[in-house]
């Protein structure tokens, strides 16, 4: 009889237990959550009359385009490309391409970009020689639009700033 209770008591000690532990992640999870709103909510009133305008005044015009643009472009021999864009720090790119036909194969440029401010288009030029440049027009803070050699737009081809649009197809690397 005493073995019998002995290893009841082990036995609901170790359901406890586990019990326990599986509501663990749980618990972190929502405390790591309070903490962030209690952080949030501790900066918001210790700044309420700080004046923020000088965070929004960039000195270089680029960097305000940092950031992901993608699009699904036309193309002559496929159904169309599917195109990702990266304006990153210091006027770097990566442009990453992949058609949509059997081969899944995505193509990587890099290189540099630079900001006209007076035409409102971003250049791209690549670091690979033989390849040439591309510009894009800027329609509005999440808009790019490509254009041709002679500066016309390609309607067609139009890339959107990642965090302006809720839904998209990204490329996973």
């Amino acid at each position: 009889m005493r073995t019998l209770k002995k290893q009841l008591k082990h036995n609901l000690a170790l359901f406890l237990f586990s019990s326990l532990l599986s509501a663990i992640p749980a618990m972190a999870a929502s405390d790591l959550e309070a903490q962030q709103g209690f952080a949030r909510a501790r900066a918001k009133s210790l700044h309420k009359d700080a004046d923020h305008t000088a965070h929004e005044n960039h000195p270089d015009k680029s960097q305000e385009f940092h950031g992901v643009f993608y699009g699904y472009l036309p193309c002559n021999d496929c159904a169309g490309v599917k195109t990702t864009l990266s304006l990153q720090q210091k006027n770097n790119y990566l442009l990453v391409t992949q058609p949509a036909k059997e081969s899944s194969r995505e193509f990587y440029e890099r290189g540099k970009y630079n900001w006209d401010d007076e035409n409102r288009t971003v250049v791209l030029t690549p670091k690979k020689e033989g390849t040439n440049s591309r510009r894009y027009q800027i329609a509005d803070e999440g808009t790019l639009i490509q254009l041709n050699d002679d500066g016309i737009k390609l309607d067609d081809y139009v890339l959107q700033r990642s965090d302006t649009v809720k839904s998209r197809e990204v490329h996973i690397h």
